[in-house]
């Protein structure tokens, strides 16, 4: 899969292909029916596929201060579309320029003058160009003027609408087995694994503490059963999955402020992640975060935990 980082990028021998357009935080269930149209198309059209996504998302631009907790960053995006048969993914950079361009502009400059569009598939509720004015009915008449075809795609999975901001609010909620269901997969916080307090270490559950970027997506404070990797490369630990025992929060028992992902893959004392970059996938939530009396008490939890996490992994 080729890469590009805005349309310059984009090879000067580029010739027609089929474009599907959108955000795609997250790669949702209704994403990967869109796009699977797109590469669907281009197959039978013989061209390749390309996927159009946006860097920031455009409601921090339109709307400053406003951006949404993002299910996927976009190598995280750019990683699962290429994984659903796409030939290139171009990021462009969402500027205040951009934003401002008019439906006509954008389709001209993109779509026709650059990745020579033969077909457009999007969402059904797609919206583009200056204060979103541009809608499908505005693309299909584009698409007359330019010579390329415009499909659009309900963003649908067993008859119910899949959005990005439902799933958010399913994880702000603590559900992830909803979201995963949305998803197609357990929803996954990346990051850094940074020193913590190293409190887990000393009682026996060393953690990976992990720093994620800002306007990440992160569930509901809570304990969660699910999993560890390693997701850089080359490194010692790629391709690994570790079942793992999750906590979400500030860890009322020390009354911490920060809040923090930290991840015990069970079982493991000899994992050395810090400085890595790495994925934490979750599966099902266990229980609410809870202050205890006493150390002992929070190790005879931390223990039912983790055996709960062991269960719920092993198969």
């Amino acid at each position: 899969m080729q890469g590009w980082h805005g349309l310059d990028d984009v090879p000067e021998d580029w010739g027609r292909s089929v474009v599907t357009i959108g955000v795609f935080d997250g790669v949702h269930r209704g994403h990967q029916q869109m796009v699977a149209r797109a590469v669907n198309m281009a197959a039978n059209l013989g061209l390749p596929s390309v996927a159009v996504t946006f860097d920031p998302h455009p409601d921090e631009v339109v709307r400053p201060g406003s951006h949404p907790p993002l299910l996927s960053d976009t190598r995280r995006r750019a990683e699962l579309l290429a994984s659903l048969g796409v030939d290139a993914v171009c990021v462009m950079p969402f500027t205040v320029e951009f934003s401002r361009m008019s439906p006509d502009e954008f389709v001209q400059t993109t779509l026709v003058d650059r990745l020579h569009a033969a077909g457009v598939v999007v969402g059904e509720n797609f919206r583009f160009g200056h204060k979103a004015s541009g809608d499908l009915e505005t693309l299909r008449t584009l698409g007359e003027k330019y010579d390329f075809v415009v499909e659009g795609v309900p963003l649908v999975s067993d008859g119910e609408a899949i959005s990005s901001t439902r799933i958010r609010a399913r994880l702000a909620e603590g559900d992830v087995e909803a979201a995963a269901t949305e998803l197609g997969r357990p929803h996954r916080v990346e990051g850094v694994v940074v020193r913590g307090h190293q409190r887990g270490r000393a009682l026996g559950f060393p953690t990976a503490n992990v720093e994620s970027p800002q306007h990440t997506a992160i569930p509901a404070d809570g304990v969660y059963a699910g999993y560890l990797c390693c997701t850089e490369s080359p490194s010692r630990y790629e391709g690994e999955l570790w079942p793992a025992a999750i906590s979400v929060g500030t860890n009322p028992t020390f009354e911490n402020v920060a809040r923090t992902v930290e991840a015990y893959a069970l079982d493991r004392d000899d994992l050395d992640l810090y400085g890595m970059h790495v994925g934490v996938d979750f599966t099902k939530r266990l229980r609410d975060n809870l202050k205890f009396d006493s150390i002992e008490a929070l190790i005879e939890q931390m223990h039912a935990d983790v055996a709960e996490a062991r269960r719920l992994t092993s198969g």
